[in-house]
């Protein structure tokens, strides 16, 4: 029996990074004829912990963002020194840690990449000071630079990030690299049926070519550039938003370009499967992305994708569908009237030279257990 802790602020089933952890937690709990004693520390329970996992929530005060991560960077510290186990993961900002899954990259990457999304002179300069006065970005750089250099085992969601955790950490040892995979039961294309119930659900005519997008962070995500590029394209074509927060200013500039009938904000999408199924095309023209979750989705809802190189999971797919400019809406435009004409994909295939899934996962985190409690030696 070996015991594993799982580190991270939520345990939810909404968000990338909490579904993947509850989805690992749960398989973990499974294996082996329940081999394992898994434990998921944890500030807030949004949701029942998967079974045969034991959630310890240490709760979080009120007040700034800085003291919520001070608060459970100690909390989650005392339990993992409590708590004798063979296996700690950490898939947040931990201060020990046995397995590292990074799923965003340094921070000094992230503001180099992302402060693109920003327009170029006061906002851009605003946007680069207040992240820098932030007492929280303090801590979080004080937490990256522990981690990385720990010499604890470090796994990469993407190539991509590998090669940023390797330029702001060089000399560490190679990070791994395990990508996401969808839950392929619940992502599947769908039949005939199921995308015209989905599209009716949506009001989508039979003329209309249908976009998604998905994001909780509009700027960060190119949705401006998004909305921009639609409304140089056919009045057939529209676009729906799944998620995002603040939208006001980008349903204004829907408005202004004359297309807030084209462009669909909404809000929350509890049944992504369901949205998938009505589209025609996903585009996630983003800025900063370690390994978007939404574009492999759609892929595996056989969907025609269309991305930006600062998407990890770009990889997945073929050239032409990867602008290298965010900002470019002649490009993006250009980009999408071309997709729109191209024939569905083929069925959702992982290239044989890359490791993904949950399935890799389990059996590295195995192997690890093993080493640690002496099996592997027998």
């Amino acid at each position: 029996m070996a015991r594993i802790a799982l580190i991270l602020p939520r345990l939810s089933r909404y968000g990338g990074v909490e579904q993947f952890a509850f989805r690992l937690a749960e398989a973990l709990a499974e294996t082996r004829n329940n081999e394992h004693e898994v434990e998921f520390l944890c500030a807030r329970l949004e949701c029942p912990p998967p079974l045969g996992v034991q959630a310890r929530v240490v709760g979080r005060p009120r007040g700034s963002k800085f003291l919520k991560m001070l608060w459970f960077l100690i909390q989650a510290e005392r339990l993992r020194r409590k708590g004798g186990y063979d296996l700690v993961i950490s898939l947040g900002k931990t201060w020990n840690q046995d397995m590292m899954r990074v799923g965003g990259g340094p921070q000094k990457t992230f503001w180099e990449l992302s402060e693109q999304a920003w327009p170029a002179g006061f906002p851009r300069w605003f946007k680069r000071l207040r992240r820098r006065l932030l007492p929280s970005n303090w801590l979080t750089r004080i937490i990256d630079n522990r981690q990385y250099r720990s010499g604890c085992r470090i796994i990469c969601v993407s190539d991509a990030v590998r090669h940023w955790v390797q330029k702001t950490y060089p000399g560490i040892p190679v990070p791994e690299v395990i990508y996401n995979l969808p839950d392929l039961s619940r992502f599947t294309p769908p039949t005939p049926e199921q995308k015209l119930l989905s599209r009716i659900a949506l009001n989508i005519d039979n003329g209309h070519v249908a976009i998604a997008t998905a994001t909780s962070n509009f700027a960060l995500k190119g949705t401006g550039i998004l909305i921009r590029s639609v409304a140089t394209l056919p009045e057939n074509v529209h676009l729906f938003i799944a998620g995002g927060r603040a939208s006001e200013p980008y349903r204004r500039l829907a408005q202004k370009l004359g297309v807030a009938d084209r462009i669909h904000f909404l809000g929350k999408v509890d049944d992504m499967p369901a949205l998938y199924r009505a589209m025609d095309l996903f585009v996630l023209p983003s800025f900063y992305d370690a390994c978007s979750n939404a574009v492999l989705e759609a892929l595996a809802c056989g969907l025609k994708v269309l991305s930006t190189t600062a998407n990890g999971s770009s990889v997945f797919l073929p050239q032409e569908h990867v602008t290298p400019d965010p900002g470019n809406v002649e490009d993006l435009a250009a980009r999408i009237r071309a997709l729109i004409d191209e024939p569905a994909p083929g069925p959702f295939r992982i290239p044989e030279h890359i490791q993904a899934g949950l399935e890799t996962w389990v059996r590295v985190v195995n192997e690890e257990c093993d080493l640690r409690t002496g099996k592997g030696n027998e």
